[in-house]
């Protein structure tokens, strides 16, 4: 099996919602990371970094950028077929803060609902 990496950058998070949705719709990927971007004048972009097989990456890219054209801006995308091993290590990295970033969700949502439950006693 060949794997590819797919990237898609939208800019504010509606756009990048948009475009996640129609690709795991459309193919069968794997999310393996976000990241935010700042850019110029302050406009906030989102990046989402997809993998799996290289016709099912160009065909979520494809399907996300257009559904994400159809909410927003879409500043870029890319597919990279059959990737450098060299590219694993970053996507570790964006693996790593995929995991932390869900961990801190959770967290939080677990902490908010002990939080309820002591004010009900209360």
């Amino acid at each position: 099996m060949q794997m590819a990496l797919g990237l898609i950058e939208a800019l504010g998070l509606t756009t990048a919602v948009a475009a996640l949705d129609a690709a795991s719709k459309a193919a069968d990927i794997t999310l393996i990371g976000t990241e935010k971007i700042i850019g110029v004048g302050g406009m906030v972009g989102v990046n989402i970094q997809i993998a799996g097989e290289v016709a099912a990456v160009k065909a979520a890219v494809d399907a996300g950028v257009e559904a994400a054209n159809r909410v927003g801006i879409v500043q870029s995308s890319h597919v990279i077929p059959r990737p450098h091993d060299e590219v694993d290590k970053l996507i570790e990295k964006f693996q790593k803060n995929l995991k932390d970033n869900k961990d801190k969700v959770e967290n939080k949502a677990k902490k908010e609902n002990n939080d309820k439950k002591e004010s009900k006693k209360k």
